[in-house]
């Protein structure tokens, strides 16, 4: 990609919106990021991976993986899937568990 198109996909103006109107969407990997953030955050959660991310009509689908309880061994610690839901800047609008289940136990189906 030229200098000219980069520089034309950067400038909101070229875009047909007014300067003080255009977001600076985040980047996939920003979204991926700041899910896996602000979830640990609201939860106290323990981190353990981000699993699917989505961009949607206004903003990012996030699904990440957390430890719920830790037990021995940790083969069977509990795990919780959650949707994050972000707008284009990477803000939080919301989250929920989808899904509660052991580590060491694979899904049927």
């Amino acid at each position: 990609m030229t200098d000219d198109v980069q520089a034309r996909r950067r400038d909101p103006a070229a875009e047909g919106y007014p300067d003080d109107e255009y977001v600076e969407p985040v980047s996939a990997a920003e979204a991926a990021r700041a899910g896996l953030r602000q979830l640990v955050e609201l939860t106290g959660r323990e981190p353990s991976v981000t699993t699917s991310l989505e961009a949607t009509e206004d903003g990012w689908l996030v699904g990440v993986e957390v430890v719920e309880a830790r037990r021995i061994p940790n083969s069977t610690d509990l795990l919780g899937l959650y949707e994050v839901e972000l707008d284009i800047e990477g803000s939080l609008l919301g989250y929920r568990r989808v899904r509660r289940y052991q580590r060491g136990k694979s899904e049927v189906g």
